[in-house]
């Protein structure tokens, strides 16, 4: 079985939405994650940690659109340009793949990614993509978050965490560090 994890940025108040700014910004504190706090590598060292357990990506579609032609082309993500890539979407068709981006595979519901989860090969990470993280943390399909914690309360933007009353989610720590600038890293398994 594999493991299906987000890795993100995260506010206090759960928002993690275009944490670098940019289109389609619905808030106006677009650029939370470089604004007004002191970059130190060593609070993003779980980026890289990552890459090590990372056999595959999984993107919601308009995460797909965003990240694919400015990822494929960067050299901060160089290592997972020929990573398998997961789209889930009911919506984008086969001729809207970027080229050149390793292999993508579209799959059409969370019981595709069901599916998928019960074939062989390791962990699938899922980068932004908050609407399709609370679809499959409803559906029980998210084994594992990997959150830096930022010091900011946004009051705005999307939430990782659906806000539905639904039953309880136990979660494990698994691991946890802070930084003399505030980001928390906070990495937890969730609870069977």
């Amino acid at each position: 079985m594999r493991d299906l994890v987000y890795t993100g940025f995260i506010s206090l108040d759960g928002v993690v939405d275009s944490p670098g700014g940019g289109p389609g910004e619905e808030h106006r504190s677009g650029g939370w994650v470089v604004k007004d706090i002191e970059f130190l590598p060593e609070a993003f060292s779980l980026k890289g940690e990552e890459l090590v357990e990372t056999t595959a990506l999984m993107f919601g579609r308009r995460s797909y659109e965003a990240f694919a032609p400015i990822w494929r082309d960067s050299e901060d993500h160089a290592a997972y340009k020929e990573l398998p890539k997961y789209v889930v979407s009911a919506t984008l068709s086969d001729d809207a793949l970027v080229e050149g981006w390793g292999p993508t595979t579209i799959l059409r519901s969370a019981d595709d990614v069901a599916g998928l989860k019960k074939g062989e090969g390791g962990a699938i990470f899922i980068h932004g993509s908050a609407e399709l993280t609370r679809r499959l943390s409803e559906a029980g399909l998210i084994d594992r978050y990997h959150l830096l914690m930022f010091p900011v309360l946004l009051g705005a933007g999307k939430s990782l965490f659906s806000r539905a009353d639904r039953d309880k989610q136990a979660l494990a720590l698994r691991a946890s560090e802070s930084y003399p600038n505030g980001i928390v890293k906070l990495i937890y398994d969730v609870v069977s």
